[in-house]
C-alpha cells in the first residue's frame, strides 16, 4: 500500500532517501505529495517562490524513477523536491535577491552549492523568498511580498533565509539551504523551531562570487529538521573547490554514528547577554538556558562565563567590516544613479555608511577581529561549546521592518537587535542553531526561540554531535510541529 501524501511530507529528509532508495515510494508520487502541500499551504506563508510547472517537475520526477529502475541513484538527495535560497544561483531560474532590480534575471548557469546538490539528485522546484539583498534578518521584498512565520503567520520568519526555514517547518520541502552573514541560518531556523548550521568559514565555498578574498562573513550552509539531515546535506555542499581559493580542503564526515556521543564530560560555556551587554526581551534568557538542562541532567557541566572580550570593540570592528563588504555587494547597481530609488533605505544606508571609509580604517577593523578571534579560542580551549540564545527577541509583527527598541534600550541601527549572532560570524565558527521551547507570546503554543551552540575551528563534527545528543533528549519538544495547523 502506497503511504498517504501526508505522510511523505511528514518523513525526514534521511527516511524520504532510504524510502526512495528501497523504491517503496516513487519520485513521481513525491513530487506529487509536495506540490499538493505547496499549493495549499504556500499562499499563506509565501516561502516559495518562482516555484516551477507542476507537469516540468513530475517529469523530472519521472526521469529519476527511470534512473533508479536502471540500478541507477544520483546519491542521497536522488528525487528530493528542493527550493534554493533566491541569492544563489540555479540555471534557467530567476535570481532576484528580493530586489527590484533583479526580477527579471535569469541565472545562466548554477551557483557552486546548486550544482553540488544537483549532483546528489535533487529536484530543483523553484526558489525559496529572502529580503532584499539577504539584509535584514525578516523576510520580505518589493517583489515578493512578506514570508510569514510557520508558527503564526502574522509575525516574522527571520531571515534572510526565512523563507528556507519556513518551507521546511510546513513540510514544503524536505530539507533547505540558505546562508548566513549575520545570523542567517540560525535566526530564521530558531523561529520556525528547526536546526540550522553556519558552517566553519571556508567549509561550503560560494561561488561564483564578487571577490574571493575578502568577502568570507557570508556563508551558505544547510537546514533540516533533524542533526542528522544537516549532516548530511552539510556533506554535499562541503569541500575544496578551485575556484574558491579559501575554501578548505579536508572534509570526512562520517554521518552513521551522529549522536554517539557521552555528554558526561561535556563543558557548556553559558555566555547569555554577555554579562548584561545585550538587551533581551523577556524570557528568552531562561528559556534557552533551562533548555541546556537537558545536558546537564546527564552529567554535562554548564557554567556562566565572563565573555573574555570587549563586545563594544567587536560590535565597532564587526561594523566596518559589514558596511564595506555589503556596501561592495550594492555599488554595482548604483552605477546607474537612478536606481538609488528602487533599492531598500537599509541598504542605501549600508553604503553610505562605507562611502570615505579609509583604508587604514579597515585593516584596524581587520587587527580587531584577529584579536577577538584568539580570545574566542581561548574560551573554545576551556568549553566544548559556547551557548547563547539565538535571537534577542521574540517574533515580531510580520508588518514591521525592524525592531526599533527592545524593553527600554532603543535600536541604534536596523541590524542591532541582531548583535547575538555576530560571535560565530565574526570569528568564522561553525555554529548550530538548535531549538529551545516556546516563548510567552503569539498562540497559544507560544512561538519558537532557539539556542546557539558555538564550536571550535573546523569543528562540525563535535558539533554537530552535540547538537545530535541534545536532540535526543529532545523528542518531545521536537514532536510539535506547525504542519498540524495547515492539515
Amino acid at each position: 500500500m502506497n503511504p498517504a501524501p501526508s505522510s511523505i511530507t511528514d518523513w525526514d529528509a534521511e527516511t524520504l532517501s532510504r524510502r526512495i532508495h528501497a523504491r517503496d515510494v516513487s519520485c513521481r508520487e513525491v513530487m506529487q505529495a509536495y506540490l499538493a502541500r505547496i499549493h495549499r499551504v504556500n499562499p499563506t506563508y509565501n516561502a516559495i517562490v518562482s516555484l516551477q510547472p507542476d507537469d516540468v517537475l513530475l517529469r523530472q520526477a519521472d526521469t529519476r524513477d527511470a534512473q533508479l529502475a536502471r540500478g541507477e541513484s544520483m546519491g542521497w538527495m536522488h528525487g528530493m523536491p528542493q527550493a534554493v535560497k533566491d541569492l544563489a544561483h540555479v540555471a534557467g531560474l530567476p535570481t532576484t535577491m528580493g530586489s527590484p532590480l533583479m526580477r527579471h534575471f535569469i541565472a545562466k548557469e548554477d551557483g557552486l552549492m546548486a550544482a553540488r546538490m544537483k549532483a546528489a539528485g535533487c529536484l530543483v522546484i523553484g526558489k525559496t523568498n529572502t529580503p532584499e539583498f539577504g539584509l535584514g534578518s525578516h523576510t520580505f521584498n518589493e517583489v515578493f511580498g512578506v514570508t510569514r512565520n510557520a508558527w503564526d503567520p502574522t509575525r516574522s520568519a527571520g531571515g534572510s533565509s526565512g523563507g528556507a526555514a519556513v518551507a521546511l517547518a510546513q513540510r514544503l520541502l524536505p530539507v533547505a539551504d540558505g546562508s548566513d552573514f549575520m545570523g542567517s541560518l540560525r535566526n530564521p531556523a530558531g523561529w520556525n523551531h528547526v536546526f540550522g548550521l553556519r558552517p566553519s568559514q571556508g567549509r561550503v565555498p560560494m561561488a561564483p562570487a564578487q571577490d574571493l578574498w575578502l568577502s568570507q562573513l557570508g556563508t551558505e550552509g544547510p537546514m533540516g529538521r533533524t542533526v542528522q539531515d544537516v549532516a548530511r546535506l552539510l556533506g554535499i555542499q562541503a569541500g575544496w573547490s578551485p575556484i574558491s581559493p579559501l575554501s578548505i580542503a579536508n572534509y570526512d564526515l562520517s554521518t552513521g554514528d551522529i549522536g554517539q556521543f557521552d555528554v558526561k564530560n561535556l563543558r557548556i560555556g553559558w555566555l547569555g547577554d554577555l554579562g548584561g551587554h545585550l538587551p533581551m526581551e523577556d524570557g528568552i534568557l531562561p528559556l534557552c538556558r533551562s533548555a541546556l538542562g537537558r545536558l546537564t541532567r546527564d552529567g554535562a557541566a554548564l557554567d556562566d562565563v565572563a565573555p573574555g572580550f570587549d563586545p563594544v570593540k567587536v560590535w565597532d570592528a564587526w561594523r566596518v567590516w559589514r558596511r564595506v563588504l555589503v556596501a561592495s555587494r550594492i555599488a554595482p547597481f548604483l552605477l546607474n544613479p537612478k536606481n538609488r530609488a528602487q533599492i531598500k533605505p537599509e541598504a542605501l544606508w549600508e553604503y553610505d555608511q562605507a562611502q570615505g571609509l579609509p583604508a587604514t580604517e579597515f585593516l584596524a577593523a581587520s587587527a580587531q577581529r584577529s584579536v577577538f578571534y584568539q580570545q574566542m579560542c581561548a574560551l573554545l580551549a576551556r568549553y566544548d561549546v559556547l551557548a547563547l540564545p539565538v535571537a534577542q527577541v521574540w517574533p515580531f509583527d510580520a508588518r514591521l521592518r525592524w525592531p526599533q527598541q527592545i524593553g527600554d534600550t532603543a535600536m541604534d541601527t536596523y541590524h542591532r537587535w541582531m548583535e547575538v549572532v555576530i560571535y560565530a560570524t565574526f570569528a568564522g565558527l561553525p555554529c548550530i542553531s538548535v531549538p529551545a521551547g516556546f516563548g510567552p507570546q503569539g498562540n497559544s503554543k507560544g512561538l519558537p526561540m532557539g539556542v546557539q551552540l558555538i564550536g571550535p575551528p573546523q569543528g562540525e563534527r563535535a558539533l554537530l554531535d552535540i547538537a545530535a545528543a541534545y536532540e535526543q533528549r529532545a523528542q518531545e519538544l521536537l514532536q510539535s510541529s506547525p504542519s498540524q495547523q495547515a492539515r
